[in-house]
């Protein structure tokens, strides 16, 4: 016999076996090819499942982002640099980060980082 799940296979035909809770004699017998197994061999059987995370989907799951909503500090100094003019220094080149902070439909957030000074600031679009 073999077992997937809670369902018993007869391992010469493959038919489905009959629950053994249900079978009145000692011995579960196969209606195709009439092999027998008995029935004791399944009074410990315990059936456990899993399921993937994303198998079952959840309103409140829904609602994590997979879009990058933060930086760490040290993502702050790289990224690509634009010619913006820093409104403390004067510098003319900043590095810039885009993420998106709000709805989807709306603009996405350009932080900037003054590559002479440090001056950081951010606008909306």
């Amino acid at each position: 016999m073999s077992v997937v799940g809670s369902l018993i296979f007869c391992l010469d035909c493959g038919n489905l076996l009959d629950n053994p809770s249900t079978v009145q004699t000692h011995d579960i017998e196969c209606s195709h090819c009439q092999a027998k197994y008995p029935k004791s061999e399944f009074s410990d059987l315990k059936v456990v499942t899993t399921t993937a995370e994303d198998a079952f989907p959840s309103t409140l799951r829904s609602k994590r982002s997979v879009v990058k909503t933060s930086l760490k500090k040290d993502e702050l100094s790289e990224g690509a640099v634009i010619n913006e003019k820093c409104p403390k220094c004067g510098n003319d080149e900043m590095h810039y980060h885009t993420l998106q902070l709000r709805s989807a439909d709306e603009g996405a957030t350009v932080f900037y980082t003054c590559t002479s000074c440090g001056y950081k600031f951010r606008t909306n679009n």
